[in-house]
């Protein structure tokens, strides 16, 4: 398997990264419990016992508790900072008495939101930064500027987006000068538009894929890490309900149960290992905080899948033939 773009940037990154949007609790202004943080060790524990080493937080992730959480973890385990990477997302603004719920990259929101979370987590710096979701009144000169005060500052080491086009990365580094290390899609056995849009190029079909043709490829050229997040499509195949789903659904579950019978396997890892069989690279961001189910997930990076398995869970899942 090849290298991880990352690990072109400096960081040396476990392939499967756990996504911490459930810790912490529910999403309102609760406290978090002494409950709340028992089940933050323990899925920390589920993690690093498993090899993974990047931990995925965003600033609104159950309403900042999920960083509080967290930063109470590496409080309790002098050390644990140094063995880990952490990476954190900002730009996703909720409604309050001034405006509706918003995307936000102006200068000041983004230095702001660091400080915040630097201080829920308990630490000097992020390994990464990540732009949540496009912010269409964007300046690109002065996201820039925010991000060569953190970077001054040593409070980011580097800096991402996600859920952005290859024209917007374009857009955002003709005024940073440095490389931006990833990018985190959805991406999965069920949402497919990041293969679609690449496969159906001279296809009338492909005019309304909805995933902008050539980010994919973009990424890959500049060495941007393609993180997916979803990678589990919320569990419809390895275990969820499957009533009222259509044929494609029902048939590409059981393949996949087969598959993982065949191989000795989990469901999960079945699912993890197609994405990760794509030469991109991919990081499948693993969002939960069941130590069991992050369990289930681990044995992917084992699992090798021919290129007809591939094809099959592929063909399957889109319900038809290739054009």
């Amino acid at each position: 398997m090849n290298a991880l773009p990352l690990q072109h940037h400096g960081l040396t990154a476990s392939r499967l990264v756990l996504g911490c949007m459930h810790l912490g609790g529910t999403w309102d202004r609760s406290a978090p419990t002494a409950e709340h943080v028992q089940r933050a060790h323990e899925v920390v524990d589920a993690a690093l016992a498993q090899g993974i080493n990047l931990f995925d937080h965003a600033d609104i992730y159950t309403l900042g508790k999920s960083e509080q959480v967290f930063g109470q973890v590496l409080k309790a385990r002098p050390g644990l900072r140094e063995r880990i990477l952490l990476q954190s997302k900002c730009g996703i603004r909720f409604p309050d008495e001034s405006a509706p719920g918003r995307y936000d990259f102006s200068r000041e929101h983004i230095v702001s939101s660091v400080e915040g979370i630097l201080s829920r987590l308990g630490v000097e710096s992020l390994d990464i930064l990540l732009l949540h979701r496009p912010d269409p009144l964007m300046e690109p000169d002065e996201v820039a500027e925010a991000f060569r005060r953190l970077k001054a500052s040593g409070k980011v080491r580097h800096f991402g987006v996600s859920n952005m086009s290859a024209g917007q990365i374009k857009l955002l580094r003709a005024a940073w000068d440095e490389p931006l290390v990833a990018n985190q899609l959805e991406m999965s056995l069920e949402k497919l538009g990041w293969l679609e849009s690449g496969v159906l190029v001279n296809q009338p079909p492909g005019v309304h894929g909805g995933f902008p043709e050539g980010t994919l490829e973009y990424c890959r050229l500049e060495r941007i890490q393609l993180q997916a997040w979803g990678p589990l499509a919320q569990g419809l195949y390895s275990g969820r309900s499957l009533e009222g789903q259509p044929e494609s659904v029902r048939e590409t579950a059981a393949l996949v149960g087969r598959l993982a019978e065949a191989k000795r396997t989990t469901r999960e890892a079945i699912v993890l290992a197609w994405l990760l069989k794509h030469p991109a690279g991919i990081q499948p961001v693993i969002g939960t905080s069941n130590a069991g189910r992050l369990a289930a997930c681990a044995d992917a990076a084992r699992i090798a899948l021919t290129r007809e398995e591939w094809y099959a869970l592929y063909v399957s899942s889109r319900g038809a033939r290739m054009p």
